[in-house]
């Protein structure tokens, strides 16, 4: 009665649920909000202006930077390019801390 059995070909092919698919989730999407909402809700409500009623944030929140100061485009990076930079930048700054020594 405990002997394993290896299942016939045609049963495990009844079996196969691999094929089916399931029905996708019925899932409520909210507006996800803008940065210039954030920040106006920032602002605007008092449950932002202290952290666990102890911390002030005001202070904070006066010398955060807008969005447009904080957005840079995307720029890609070649790796021989970099190395070469940043190596050229290294050699340079050695030479002259070379001359300032020999001076």
């Amino acid at each position: 009665a405990d002997i394993p059995v290896i299942p016939d070909l045609e049963e495990v092919q009844e079996e196969d649920l691999a094929m089916q698919v399931a029905a996708p989730p019925s899932v409520q999407v909210n507006r996800v909000l803008t940065y210039h909402d954030l920040d106006k809700d920032l602002r605007k409500y008092a449950a932002f202006q202290t952290l666990d009623g102890e911390v002030d944030l005001k202070l904070l929140t006066k010398v955060l930077a807008p969005e447009h100061e904080l957005r840079e485009d995307d720029v890609s990076w070649d790796w021989d390019h970099l190395f070469t930079e940043v190596s050229s930048e290294i050699v340079t700054e050695w030479d002259l801390g070379q001359s300032e020594r020999e001076d």
